[in-house]
């Protein structure tokens, strides 16, 4: 895993709530609450392929 991966992760954290904030004081907290689901969605995706390697890894070392 390198810097670029966990840099992503937090664009998309601040962007996201930059968003939230925005709809939350323009009234509009349904919407902010997807914005919020859809931030932790895409970066869940992002981290699939590490998520990946890391059970690969423990199955390698457990040998199963």
């Amino acid at each position: 895993m390198d810097i670029s991966l966990i840099l992503r992760a937090a664009g998309v954290g601040l962007i996201v709530s930059v968003v939230c904030q925005i709809l939350n004081k323009s009234g509009r907290d349904e919407q902010a609450m997807l914005v919020s689901i859809a931030g932790v969605i895409i970066v869940l995706l992002m981290l699939i392929k590490e998520l990946g390697s890391l059970i690969s890894s423990i199955k390698n070392i457990f040998g199963l």
